[in-house]
């Protein structure tokens, strides 16, 4: 069974992290999430991602703060995609956790994406464009909320226009 894994650092992180699954809960993607670290727990994270990849996740979440090494770790046990969501509440807010997560020597890539909530939310949908290169029925949910994000914005924008000229 294919599915997305998510992997955070800390307990911590689980408010921000949490926003990823529910994005993955709305489009019915499977996923499982565990709490495991680079640093404090790796031979636990070795065997995660190597049993993890053996039962089928296709892309891998990982979401941790400060030094975060955790994608890159996973991205070093798994040739799956994996994308890093590096997490504030950091002395620097987050930009530590950025700087860990997006240097990561060639040959090793992690995709990276924002701090924080805005990062959670857009690895669920990073995960899911990846899975819906080959689930047609995805990608087709994928294209209506496209199209029901624009539309939501058409609406919004209605109730506030103001157009040179004055009102309409």
């Amino acid at each position: 069974m294919k599915f997305v894994s998510i992997i955070m650092g800390s307990k911590s992180d689980y408010e921000i992290v949490s926003e990823t699954a529910k994005i993955l809960e709305e489009f019915d993607v499977k996923y499982e999430m565990i709490i495991s670290s680079a640093h404090r727990s790796p031979t636990r994270t070795r065997q995660y991602v190597e049993d993890a990849d053996a039962r089928g996740a296709v892309v891998f979440i990982c979401a941790a703060g400060m030094a975060a090494h955790l994608a890159g770790a996973v991205a070093a046990y798994s040739l799956k995609p994996v994308i890093g969501v590096p997490m504030g509440g950091s002395a620097v807010n987050g930009v530590d956790a950025l700087y860990s997560t997006v240097q990561m020597p060639a040959g090793m890539p992690v995709a990276t994406l924002a701090i924080g909530k805005a990062g959670a939310k857009n690895a669920a949908y990073l995960a899911m464009q990846i899975l819906a290169l080959s689930d047609e029925n995805l990608a087709l949910k994928l294209k209506e909320d496209r199209e029901k994000q624009a539309k939501s914005l058409e609406a919004d924008s209605k109730k506030i226009e103001v157009l040179l000229g004055g009102a309409k």
